[in-house]
């Protein structure tokens, strides 16, 4: 798709969208966080907390699972794992994850998008409308796609080695148009360190067969709901792993890394 034609499309997206000078304040509702980022750059794979007990905090959200075995996208109250061999399937109560933001998604906005938009003009977008940067911002977009591309991790064997090194052999998958729902959140600036600052964005197709950590797309229509956060509850494991992982340097580098191959 021509780079022009991109923009000058995503450019009437957004004045169609006008209509909203701000997203509306949501009920108030609380982002539930277990563990760290900089924990899990680390290599802290192993968590303690079940599926069943996450899925108390939220019932929507991102994440991964022990030994870093596919992604998660918590959707609708159900936890999809993403697996590296390109299948979804749902997670079983009993297992475990090493890091998971969710929520009790309640949606303060409701817009529709109408013409096509990448992954950077849907965020520089949606920042025109967020007018509180210092807040978490919980989004789900229903809708069409033109293409995605995600990613997912195989399940890793100790001793773990750090994310950064083995995002190197993820799975990358080229997903043709469909339709699907992008599960995200939005953290801000001070949340470095124990969350991702800025978009965070997972996938699931609508027919379950597609899904993973979003690396790229193109949004061509849909809805988009938006829920402010303004209360966090962030869970400290006692794994061994989770004590043993120096989280005393800057990882903004190695975070950049993992997140890369964005469009």
């Amino acid at each position: 798709m021509p780079e022009k034609w991109m923009k000058k499309n995503a450019l009437a997206a957004s004045l169609l969208l006008l209509g909203c000078s701000a997203f509306a304040q949501a009920p108030k509702s609380t982002l539930y966080q277990y563990a760290t980022i900089d924990a899990l750059l680390a290599g802290a794979y192993e968590g303690d907390l079940t599926i069943a007990a996450l899925r108390k905090k939220g019932n929507f959200g991102i994440g991964t699972f022990n030994r870093i075995d596919g992604e998660m996208v918590l959707v609708d109250g159900v936890a999809y794992k993403a697996k590296s061999d390109g299948t979804v399937v749902v997670a079983k109560p009993n297992e475990k994850t090493p890091f998971a933001t969710v929520t009790h998604f309640k949606a303060g906005t409701r817009l529709r998008v109408d013409a096509p938009l990448t992954m950077a003009a849907l965020e520089a977008w949606l920042d025109t409308k967020l007018t509180n940067k210092n807040l978490f911002y919980a989004i789900r977009f229903d809708g069409q796609f033109g293409e995605l591309t995600t990613r997912a991790i195989s399940p890793q064997d100790k001793p773990y080695k750090p994310l950064a090194e083995v995002s190197k052999t993820q799975s990358v998958f080229n997903l043709p148009a469909q339709t699907g729902t992008l599960v995200a959140f939005r953290s801000p600036g001070f949340s470095k360190g124990f969350n991702v600052p800025g978009y965070h964005w997972h996938y699931l197709a609508r027919d379950r067969k597609g899904g993973g950590h979003v690396l790229s797309m193109s949004l061509l229509k849909g809805v988009v709901q938006v829920a402010s956060v303004s209360h966090l509850e962030l869970k400290i494991p006692t794994s061994a792993g989770f004590a043993e992982a120096d989280q005393s340097v800057d990882r903004a580098a190695e975070l950049h890394a993992v997140e890369s191959v964005r469009k």
